[in-house]
């Protein structure tokens, strides 16, 4: 399993915008495509945005999309999640994930569902005051 560590999250008032990376190690990353999920407390964890190994597909959760974007630099073993607009219900924990889509021949792929992903970050609390 690759192993990730996701930090830029923090406290940032309703209107603002933050940059989330998740630094990738131990494993090539760019056999990974990789999502990003968040975990309001008492909520299920949510799915907010995926890229395959390239960056040619993108997914997004209907709610994030046109606020947020996912990228990564493979060169530097990193995805991003530029969020702006945030709200207050975008409070979260938010979590980096892993999925060998190399490894299961299917490199197009930019899974949304979290039991695709069989490695995940310790996460990163993201917290948008009103």
């Amino acid at each position: 399993q690759v192993l990730l560590v996701e930090s830029g999250g923090g406290l940032v008032q309703a209107g603002g915008s933050l940059r989330l990376s998740c630094a990738a190690s131990g494993r090539t990353f760019s056999n990974y495509a990789m999502g990003w999920f968040r975990q309001a407390p008492g909520k299920e964890r949510e799915f907010v945005a995926s890229i395959s190994w390239n960056g040619g597909n993108t997914d997004y959760e209907d709610s994030m999309k046109g606020r947020f974007t996912i990228s990564r630099d493979n060169a530097k073993n990193t995805v991003y999640l530029q969020m702006n607009s945030l709200k207050p219900e975008d409070t979260a924990v938010y979590y980096c994930a892993a999925h060998p889509a190399i490894a299961y021949g299917r490199p197009w792929y930019a899974p949304r569902t979290a039991t695709d992903f069989n490695s995940w970050g310790p996460g990163t609390q993201v917290t948008v005051s009103s």
